[in-house]
């Protein structure tokens, strides 16, 4: 099949799961996990090959693609959108490690990965590779996968400080039970921790290679139409969680809005009330406003992708303030309709409750919070540098 084929037999098994991905919610949030059934769901409906490449019998698929498949995920939860987009981002980043170690990691095509991005691991050098000691906190998705890709610090000879990212299986690994949140408990993003594990050279690659997709020894280079850079790439999937969770509690609110009373008034519909109506069109303008945003960055990654090049300073800074801004339309979008939600609202069995928690929460993340991301665009704006070599 086509890439547009593909893409569009995986949206539609997505979206025929949704309603049971809401259902199993609750249990997800008791369980501070996503269950076992919503991962068999996303695996048969093929969400794990959307960013595998298909020599290794992946799909293969555009980032817009990607985009859309992930938020319907998150349409259906917040949480398992959130695991998804984390599994599925950190899979392309695979794809710029060495063909030796792309052909052990994509060996599953339906492959999970997890990821610790934050330095706080050191290696040494040794024969045949490095030791790895370390541990990662907020490692989304580390209880289903199959591997993790991790952050670390090298300390040459010269004391020269090195930062590689390195990958290993998660069997590997520990996991701590460590994660008691009120927002996103289902993402299960606890810690990580390596005690001495030896990782082949072949699975470790430079942090700043990658940032701009210079790794080498690999056969995927140059102008494949998938080379978009890794820190455009995360936070253009990163912002699907939050337009897909924007787009539930939307759609959520609106199906139940009609014929309710609002206690202690003579309003007998709330559909009716001029504050509810002002709410749902502020709400649906933001949604709308943050899928735009997000598909000028895309088109522009695509774009730049196919020629075989990276967007410029300007252009990086600019989509990470696009993105900030995406992702705070998104979550202004579901405190809206919060705003004008009765006190069922809250109640643990609504769907709703969890969808907004979710977002406020994944909203505090220090690589996808808009303030950041929106002092960085506002610096190139005003033509100073972006302060960051997070681009």
């Amino acid at each position: 099949m086509t890439n547009d084929q593909d893409a569009a037999a995986v949206l539609k098994a997505v979206r025929d799961i949704v309603p049971r991905l809401r259902e199993n919610g609750h249990k997800a949030e008791d369980a501070r996990w996503i269950p076992d059934e919503n991962v068999e769901l996303l695996d048969k409906a093929g969400v794990f090959q959307i960013a595998t490449p298909r020599r290794f019998g992946g799909l293969d698929l555009p980032l817009a693609d990607q985009f859309e498949i992930l938020a319907e995920v998150a349409r259906g939860c917040g949480s398992t959108g959130w695991v998804a987009m984390a599994w599925v981002s950190t899979a392309w980043l695979a794809t710029q490690y060495p063909d030796k170690a792309q052909e052990e990691i994509f060996a599953e095509p339906s492959v999970r990965i997890s990821g610790g991005f934050s330095p706080t691991g050191t290696v040494e050098r040794t024969e045949g590779g490095y030791n790895l000691n370390g541990t990662w906190r907020f490692n989304s998705g580390c209880r289903g996968a199959h591997w993790d890709l991790l952050g670390v610090t090298l300390e040459e000879s010269d004391g020269e400080h090195k930062e590689l990212y390195v990958i290993v299986p998660m069997s590997e690994l520990s996991i701590a039970d460590d994660w008691h949140v009120s927002a996103a408990a289902a993402t299960g993003s606890s810690s990580t921790t390596a005690n001495d594990v030896f990782v082949p050279a072949h699975r470790v690659i430079d942090a700043g290679d990658a940032l701009f997709g210079l790794t080498g020894d690999r056969s995927n280079t140059g102008a494949t139409g998938r080379n978009y850079g890794l820190i455009g790439f995360v936070m253009t999937e990163s912002v699907a969680s939050y337009v897909g969770m924007a787009r539930a509690a939307y759609e959520l609110f609106v199906s139940k809005v009609g014929g309710k009373p609002i206690a202690y008034t003579p309003w007998e519909d709330q559909s009716e009330h001029p504050l509810t109506q002002l709410k749902v069109a502020l709400a649906a303008n933001k949604i709308a406003a943050a899928e735009a945003l997000v598909a000028r960055w895309i088109t522009l990654l695509q774009q730049r992708a196919d020629a075989g090049e990276q967007p410029t300073v300007e252009e990086k800074a600019t989509g990470r303030g696009q993105c900030g801004y995406a992702i705070q339309l998104a979550k202004e979008a579901v405190e809206e309709l919060q705003s004008v939600s009765s006190g069922s609202a809250i109640m643990r069995n609504s769907p709703f409750q969890r969808f907004f928690r979710d977002i406020e929460g994944l909203a505090l993340h220090g690589m996808m919070t808009p303030n950041s991301n929106l002092e960085v665009h506002g610096r190139v704006e005003l033509g100073l540098d972006p302060n960051t070599y997070l681009l």
